[in-house]
């Protein structure tokens, strides 16, 4: 499949790209090449390949879920100037 060059321009223009009249052609030739590479992949038989999130065989090392810290809110919100029920009074910014 080959792009036209009025194709090409009005993706340009959608994408808000500047091409000028002398690389317009040499743009035209590269984007087919492309497109035309893509559909010479999907002719490829993948029906027995499995998905894969990566290429290569391995799993990632993941630390263990416990807690690292203390509670210490109460320390925090001495810090503030209104508090009411542990959570922290705000002014109303939004009418």
């Amino acid at each position: 499949m080959s792009l036209t060059k009025r194709e090409v321009e009005n993706v340009a223009h959608l994408a808000r790209l500047e091409i000028t009249e002398g690389e317009i052609e040499r743009v035209v030739e590269n984007l087919s090449s492309i497109i035309n590479f893509v559909d010479q992949l999907r002719g490829a038989d993948t029906g027995d390949v499995l998905p894969m999130a990566h290429p290569l065989d391995m799993s990632q090392r993941l630390r263990t879920d416990e807690v690292s810290e203390s509670d210490q809110r109460e320390r925090f919100q001495v810090n503030t100037s209104a508090v009411e029920a542990g959570l922290y009074l705000v002014p109303k910014v939004i009418e």
